[in-house]
């Protein structure tokens, strides 16, 4: 089959599309034919020698993809060779097939092509394990959501939208924020002209009579340490803070006053690393809350661009430019 490869770490055009031994399912395990395959900000810095995927994991990128079902390992019941599915990956998506978790597989939802369905499963699984099953967001809290135009944000934006939540983002041009806009967000934020600490307690002002009072009930934040600090002033009284991305450095100071006197929580968190046993339990989540959502219309892929597989170095440069909006694809 072919894959995309790296045969020396380094900037995009490392990536070189090579003829490569078929994956063989394992036990609980199924064959996908891929279709199409989601680009993610990992695969970059695997791109460049920063993560390695974990122990067993294909070598190849790809977090996600969506394709049909080829062939069902031992013990593999519920699913048919010919399914339609997306699945989440700890690697192989950037391959014209790979070996899957059966737990880890997802239907095709309804009123989303196949190819379209690959944008989905690592962002899905990235805000619903952190922002409701990890932080608990509630109606009528706030979400402060960092990046909100990414994959990632345009998710958050609409689940949190979806349950009755507010939604603050942070994003760097006029046209990211109209987007934001459009998914549902009300607290717009140019990370570039604005303080986000200012305007998200500003814009929350009106809670000061409440039990947590101005500020974010949550953060999703990518950025790490240069946020930490001014994340922790953004939480409101028992704020939750999840970080989830290092893209401003992995060492920071932390006032652990602040966040005493806030009874505020910090969890970093990530999802490649996971034991199967944990993903699978995600996976079920997202399908039992999230499908229902995209397939009545309330939630949906947000897709920048799609390139064929052989074109994955300019959709790297794509995603390290940071104009997209939502997600860049793979077709196979």
């Amino acid at each position: 089959m072919q894959a995309v490869t790296v045969p020396t770490p380094g900037g995009p055009q490392a990536l070189v599309l090579a003829e490569v031994p078929d994956p063989v399912p394992g036990p609980g395990e199924v064959l996908v034919d891929v279709v199409a395959a989601g680009v993610n900000r990992a695969d970059l810095l695997q791109r460049q020698g920063f993560y390695p995927p974990p122990p067993g994991a294909s070598l190849y990128l790809g977090l996600e993809c969506s394709g049909r079902i080829a062939a069902l390992g031992e013990g593999v019941s519920g699913w048919t060779v010919g399914d339609e599915v997306c699945a989440l990956l700890s690697g192989g998506g950037y391959a014209a097939r790979v070996a899957v978790p059966a737990g880890q597989l997802l239907p095709v939802p309804e009123g989303v092509s196949l190819v379209d369905a690959a944008a989905l499963p690592e962002v899905a699984c990235t805000v619903f394990a952190n922002v409701f099953m990890t932080a608990g967001l509630q109606p009528d809290q706030t979400l402060l959501v960092h990046g909100g135009s990414s994959g990632i944000g345009t998710m958050a934006i609409q689940l949190a939208r979806a349950i009755g939540a507010r939604v603050a983002v942070t994003a760097g041009s006029p046209e990211k924020l109209a987007a934001c806009r459009e998914l549902g967000a009300s607290i717009l934020v140019d990370y570039r002209e604005q303080d986000f600490v200012e305007v998200v307690r500003a814009a929350t002002s009106g809670d000061a009579t409440g039990p947590n009072g101005p500020g974010a009930d949550v953060v999703l934040d990518n950025m790490g340490a240069s946020y930490l600090a001014r994340n922790v002033d953004v939480l409101a009284v028992n704020g939750r803070l999840v970080v989830i991305g290092m893209q401003g450095g992995a060492r920071g100071e932390l006032d652990l006053g602040r966040l005493l006197g806030k009874r505020a929580s910090i969890v970093a968190t990530s999802l490649r690393a996971r034991p199967a046993t944990e993903k699978a339990t995600i996976v079920a989540a997202v399908r039992a809350h999230v499908w229902p959502l995209v397939e009545a219309g309330e939630v949906r892929p947000i897709i920048h661009a799609r390139f064929p597989l052989a074109q994955a170095a300019e959709a790297h440069r794509v995603l390290a430019s940071s104009t997209h909006i939502g997600k860049v694809l793979l077709t196979v």
